[in-house]
């Protein structure tokens, strides 16, 4: 039987929303193995003087629990 789990992430970025995808998924895969999928939850912005400065993006980040790990 294969289980997923899914964390909730926030990636960010000077450039645009989709880099702050980006930078969440990247970053977690470097320490969480076999992801399957992601879902962006919610975007947002940091505003300086009437212009965006910052994007940031909540993301669910889906992987697959490898049970070999846990000796089952």
């Amino acid at each position: 039987m294969t289980v997923v789990k899914v964390v909730e992430l926030v990636g960010s970025s000077t450039e645009s929303w989709d880099d702050a995808v980006r930078d969440a998924v990247a970053t977690a895969a470097k320490t969480i193995d076999h992801i399957t999928g992601a879902e962006v939850v919610n975007i947002t912005a940091d505003v300086e003087d009437g212009r965006i400065t910052g994007y940031k993006a909540n993301v669910k980040v889906a992987f697959v629990v490898d049970d070999s790990r846990r000796g089952v």
